[in-house]
């Protein structure tokens, strides 16, 4: 999916208005420069009201009013709400929760995705749309699905599961070895005994939970191919994609869904109402952008598929977001590889579940500051299809594996709360602060260019995981672990001989003892910080001691330390320092690893990214403080047009974007 623009809209739900309003609605969408919108995400009761029997001619219209507007569509299978009469003919389909209870209609996601008559149905549909609109003018991407993430404990999913085990694991004998069953009497004699982990008296099986996760993540996957396979079969020309919702609670692995997906597609719903949303979505942009590099094995775009316009939704609020917030957050992902901005949605509903979810057209009407702003951005949008050419340029990378956070939220953990995406946002927020741009690599991609490697809560390491960080370093690359990293292997097993077991002889430190630290405890750091949630008996074999613990068991032991192997430094990290000693040490890391901040004068609060291609580049900065910042910097803003020679002043809560001088 290549275009010169980037692309600007998002979820438009026609079949909940009359027909005067999609005219009024693609005129809006006309003035405030929207070329994509997806459709018929939510729409199978209305394609497909009965079985077999279809209701085109709306979606004919909608597809013909939209071509007829210079408005493209990302067309949807609608798989992700099966309609009423299906969860009547097939009540077996329905999901079942871990201690039993089968769901109802009512909802979203009513579906169990390892249900044969499910896999039947949807298949049909995204072949009935395949015939009909593969060769449609307007059609310019397929949106398979929204959001997979939906998991179920039935019997369809049980023998599915069962069937996947012996896939993976070939024989009872090896399943058996990697679930670690001798201990609680769980040896396995019969494939049949083997099942979905349903509720327990105490605790569960953690090699079977995490087993569970990854088959729900290729059981998912495989019923987005199957719908993909029919899509393209119709018209390969078109690519085909679905958005990846994020969430330590989403059982996909979506660096391997990658693979599978012409263009990675992400939606993102900061929940922060401070500073913390912009941390957030330079994170979730990261990610995307690793996700697609794993796929495509060089740089590769990706797409913002959903974004909240107007609001940010937090646990308890929807907190309206600020002049000019929109615009921030729209631009901060563009900076770093969107090639686009979509909202989630066109036009608030009147009523439904969802009806005051953000919205480009709210319930007030086009005549609003929000709809002003989103026409303004339109613009600003046109302005920007060049720097799609241009590589984001970072040198550090920290590395992300689903897996790991699967396995360390078993409670059988030394504490509660572990949380390895929560460990690789403190490390990129140190680094997003310290003005350091980062990649997020997947275990066993290419490095090329990365000066610096950060393992953080990276707790799971096959053998290949191992060989791939020694490769790493070895090779003159600088490396910082943190605590719970290397310490199982990737069936969730704990390598013997002292922790971090698969890391011990790059970093030249051997662990004895866990110190877990509670909720409100700090444990004070010769560096002036402190550190929180877990500390550790650290013994050193090689390495230095850069910072020691103060008081308590721990007085004087190494709490921090620093190994020479050749030219490299490999650093650990018993414990999360506070923010400001986090921050310190990993600028401290990327300094001695030849990686210096990509505007290093630029003001505390003035976000920066470059994006280069060859000898041309562009320097984005979003001002994320209420004051005008000026920042050095030299070439041509091209938001506002205007020439720039040593300095540029952006706004309060602004933007400016330069194209710089050829180097």
């Amino acid at each position: 999916m290549t275009t010169k623009a980037l692309w600007y809209g998002g979820d438009w739900n026609p079949e909940q208005w009359r027909p005067e309003v999609w005219h009024e609605d693609v005129a809006l969408m006309r003035a405030a420069g929207v070329n994509l919108v997806t459709v018929g995400v939510f729409a199978w009761s209305r394609l497909e009201p009965a079985p077999a029997r279809y209701t085109f001619d709306w979606l004919d219209e909608v597809l013909d009013l939209l071509h007829a507007g210079g408005v493209r569509a990302a067309l949807a299978t609608p798989t992700a709400s099966p309609p009423p009469w299906f969860t009547h003919a097939h009540p077996d389909a329905m999901p079942v929760t871990a201690d039993g209870t089968r769901l109802h209609h009512g909802s979203r996601d009513t579906y169990c995705a390892a249900a044969p008559a499910y896999r039947a149905a949807a298949r049909r549909i995204a072949a009935t749309l395949a015939a009909r609109y593969a060769h449609h003018p307007a059609l310019a991407l397929w949106h398979v699905h929204n959001e997979y993430g939906t998991t179920c404990h039935c019997p369809h999913a049980e023998t599915a599961f069962r069937r996947w085990l012996v896939d993976r694991h070939g024989d009872l004998d090896t399943l058996n070895d990697a679930w670690a069953t001798s201990f609680w009497g769980q040896h396995y004699a019969d494939w049949a005994h083997v099942g979905a982990p349903r509720a327990t008296q105490y605790l569960g099986n953690p090699g079977q939970l995490l087993d569970f996760r990854r088959f729900w993540s290729d059981e998912l996957l495989s019923a987005y191919t199957e719908q993909r396979d029919v899509l393209r079969a119709a018209n390969p020309a078109v690519p085909v994609t679905t958005n990846y919702v994020l969430g330590d609670w989403v059982p996909v692995d979506h660096a391997r869904w990658a693979r599978e997906v012409d263009l990675v597609a992400v939606d993102h719903y900061p929940d922060r109402v401070d500073g913390g949303a912009e941390e957030q979505t330079a994170l979730a942009a990261d990610l995307a952008r690793g996700w697609a590099r794993h796929g495509a094995g060089r740089p590769a775009p990706w797409l913002l598929m959903e974004s909240a316009p107007d609001r940010i939704h937090t646990a308890g609020r929807m907190h309206t977001k600020e002049p000019g917030r929109m615009t921030r957050h729209s631009l901060a992902h563009v900076a770093r590889g969107s090639a686009g901005v979509m909202f989630f949605q066109w036009r608030a509903p009147a009523g439904g579940a969802e009806h005051f979810h953000s919205a480009v057209v709210s319930h007030a009407g086009p005549e609003t500051r929000v709809f002003r702003e989103a026409t303004d951005l339109g613009t600003t949008l046109g302005r920007l299809g060049a720097v799609q050419t241009g590589r984001i340029e970072a040198r550090v990378a920290i590395a992300y594996d689903a897996a790991s956070g699967w396995a360390l939220r078993h409670p059988g953990m030394p504490r509660t709360g572990l949380d390895h995406p929560g460990e690789v946002a403190a490390a990129h927020r140190a680094l997003w602060q310290a003005g350091v741009t980062t990649d997020l690599v997947v275990p066993g991609d290419p490095l090329d260019g990365h000066r610096l490697l950060v393992l953080p809560a990276l707790y799971l390491a096959s053998d290949a995981t191992a060989e791939w960080v020694r490769r790493h370093v070895h090779a003159g690359g600088h490396l910082l672990v943190t605590w719970l990293s290397g310490v199982a292997d990737e069936h969730a097993r704990v390598r013997l001989g002292g922790y971090p077991g698969a890391y011990r002889d790059l970093l030249g430190v051997r662990v004895e003892e866990f110190h877990p630290l509670a909720d409100d405890e700090r444990v004070p750091l010769t560096s002036g910080g402190f550190g929180r949630i877990w500390s550790e008996t650290v013994h050193l074999a090689g390495a230095e001691q850069v910072t020691a613990y103060i008081g308590g068991v721990l007085d004087g032991r190494p709490a921090v330390t620093r190994h020479r192997i050749g030219d490299a430094r490999a650093w650990y990290v018993s414990t999360r320092p506070d923010d400001d000693s986090y921050r310190r040490l990993l600028t401290d890391a990327a300094r001695l690893a030849g990686v210096v901040p990509t505007c290093p004068a630029a003001p505390p609060g003035v976000e920066a990214v470059r994006r280069r291609d060859g000898d041309r580049s562009w320097l984005f900065l979003l001002n994320h403080t209420d004051r005008p910042q000026r920042v050095p910097a030299a070439g041509h803003e091209l938001l506002t047009g205007e020439p720039v020679d040593d300095r540029v002043t952006v706004p309060p809560g602004g933007v400016a974007v330069l194209r710089e001088p050829p180097c």
